[in-house]
């Protein structure tokens, strides 16, 4: 098993421990998860896939919740701005 996974959050690379979670990513990143339909940033809410506050594009694949789903080597997450 790797010490640490390298993925990319909106091309920035980030470095996570193994079992990581991609909000945790996002999070390392100094990211956002998305934008409301106002503009205003949201993040992860519940961290247990019940709110979709944290919904993101994870390998091109839109609506994806962030705090369910592992991070992998090389996954490219792309935070979304409504």
């Amino acid at each position: 098993m790797p010490e640490e996974i390298m993925l990319t959050v909106n091309g920035q690379i980030v470095r996570m421990p193994p079992g990581a979670t991609v909000a945790a990513a996002i999070a390392t990143a100094s990211a956002y998860c998305r934008s409301s339909v106002n503009g205003e940033p949201r993040t992860v809410l519940c961290g247990m896939g019940v709110c979709f506050e944290c919904r993101t594009e994870i390998d091109g694949r839109p609506h994806q919740r962030s705090c369910q789903i592992v991070c992998s080597p090389g996954m490219k997450v792309n935070t979304q701005h409504l």
